[in-house]
């Protein structure tokens, strides 16, 4: 597919528009101000000015159909540039849809974080019939879309208010797994391929625990919440876990924080005396990730558990004393159909764990299910299944507090953190609308400065494999002199 740019250089809204429609495509980026009568499918996007006023126009050759549309914006309108990039998507997402018969539910919507347009209409005083008006009109968002992201921002509200400037969250990774689900494509290594590498990883992660602590404490940091991620933390032992969480304790002033969330995440890592180690060393939020609660689809992904082994994990993080766990389903998973999704959520919603994620397929480039055969079963009804999961949440007194969206999803559709009232996560909701520093730990990890009041916002990144991280330990600990140098531009 060419994408052919004429007067304007909109190349990355535009292809996120047409990936609403032919996802998993290249596209090949050409600017001229005429078609050259491409040999394969094109689209044409034009800006021209006309004195007083722009015309837009686009031109759709896709499938051996054509489509054109054509509108006017006033040369003196504010935020110019802004409004011709979203008109001329709006141009060809209509283009595209009377081509396809696609409809996205999300319009010209493509970015990760929707809801945070949202929480910006909501903080220039508009109110829900406002906010509902602008994102059908200008950016072509349905009803049932509207409706999910408002509902998410009203109850991100009160945290996002009670959010202090000096405040930060720490987060841990552990990016090894017991084996690689078929879906995955986490910086994340099978335990049994390297083994070998623990030791050390686990060895260099609380030397960097360790630095990072004495630079938050020279800028007067506030440490809010903890979590650890992977991969599958529950991968270590339980010593090993252990000696990472003393080693927070024991360098960071924990009196402020609020959150302590480990992923425990596959059912077969999890044993007593991880959950025990867990509890006693502050962890108070666990997830325990069951993705499906039927055995023949967890079979088909690669996960190495079945939905007895998640039921006993969850029952013991209870009996431990656990009062908030997370657990994780996945809609769109192969072979798993509607009837059996809804076996999923019914389920989980009778253990009545305290937050539920409902996540949507997405088939990464570097997934196992984008590379053979097994793709051909990825034809499930993900957006009923998204739906269904919707209603009985709500019905069941959940509440969405989190919401995002990612590249490759099925039918277009989002990732939900659902929460009982009173149980959101903070590190959840501050790292998705991109208002808190998150300052990361070990290998893949992505630290993210955040000066709230100026909005600006800068990415120091490690290394992204075990073994690169270990190799390369000493010159990655330069690159935390960031955190310094970037609370010293705010002063």
């Amino acid at each position: 597919m060419t994408l052919i740019f004429s007067g304007n250089d909109y190349k990355y809204e535009l292809e996120g528009v047409m990936k609403l429609f032919i996802p998993a495509t290249l596209f090949k980026h050409i600017f001229a101000d005429k078609i050259e009568k491409p040999e394969e499918d094109y689209v044409f996007a034009r800006v021209k000015e006309y004195g007083s006023y722009s015309l837009l126009y686009v031109l759709c050759s896709y499938d051996g159909k054509k489509a054109r549309r054509v509108c006017k914006i006033s040369a003196g309108a504010e935020g110019l540039d802004a409004d011709r990039e979203l008109a001329l998507s709006r141009l060809l997402f209509s283009a595209m849809k009377s081509i396809t018969g696609i409809d996205a539910k999300w319009g010209v919507i493509t970015g990760i974080r929707p809801v945070k347009r949202v929480n910006a209409m909501l903080s220039r005083g508009l109110d829900k019939e406002q906010v509902y008006d602008i994102l059908k009109e200008k950016y072509l968002c349905s009803e049932e879309k509207c409706d999910i992201a408002y509902k998410t921002a009203v109850t991100q509200k009160p945290v996002l208010d009670n959010l202090k400037g000096d405040s930060f969250s720490l987060y841990v990774s552990v990016p090894f797994c017991p084996t690689r689900c078929s879906y995955c494509s986490f910086v994340s290594q099978s335990i049994e391929g390297c083994m070998n590498l623990i030791p050390e990883y686990v060895n260099k992660l609380c030397n960097e625990i360790e630095y990072t602590a004495k630079i938050t404490s020279k800028i007067g940091l506030k440490l809010d919440s903890v979590y650890f991620g992977g991969g599958t933390p529950t991968t270590l032992s339980a010593p090993q876990l252990e000696r990472l969480m003393r080693t927070i304790e024991e360098n960071f002033d924990m009196s402020s924080v609020r959150e302590y969330t480990v992923e425990a995440g596959r059912p077969d890592t999890i044993t007593e005396e991880k959950l025990l180690t867990l509890k006693a060393n502050g962890c108070g939020r666990v997830s325990i990730n069951p993705q499906t609660m039927n055995d023949s689809v967890l079979e088909a992904i690669g996960r190495k558990h079945t939905t007895a082994q998640f039921l006993e994990s969850f029952k013991l993080a209870r009996k431990i004393g656990f009062e908030c766990i997370n657990t994780d389903i996945i809609a769109g998973l192969p072979t798993d159909t509607f009837e059996s999704f809804k076996h999923t959520v019914d389920s989980l919603i009778e253990l009545a764990p305290e937050n539920i994620t409902v996540h949507t397929l997405s088939i990464k480039r570097a997934a196992r299910l984008n590379h053979s055969e097994e793709r051909s079963v990825l034809n499930n009804p993900a957006d009923r299944m998204v739906e269904y999961a919707t209603k009985r949440l709500l019905g069941n007194g959940y509440l969405p507090y989190y919401l995002y969206r990612q590249k490759n999803m099925l039918e277009n559709l989002e990732n939900i953190g659902w929460t009982k009232p009173g149980y959101e996560s903070i590190y959840n909701i501050y790292i998705m609308e991109e208002v808190q520093t998150i300052l990361a730990m070990g290998a893949g990890g992505s630290t993210k400065l955040v000066d709230m009041e100026s909005g600006r916002l800068q990415r120091v990144f490690n290394y992204k494999f075990p073994l690169e991280y270990n190799k390369h330990f000493e010159l990655m600990l330069k690159r935390k002199n960031e955190i310094e140098e970037f609370y010293a531009e705010k002063e």
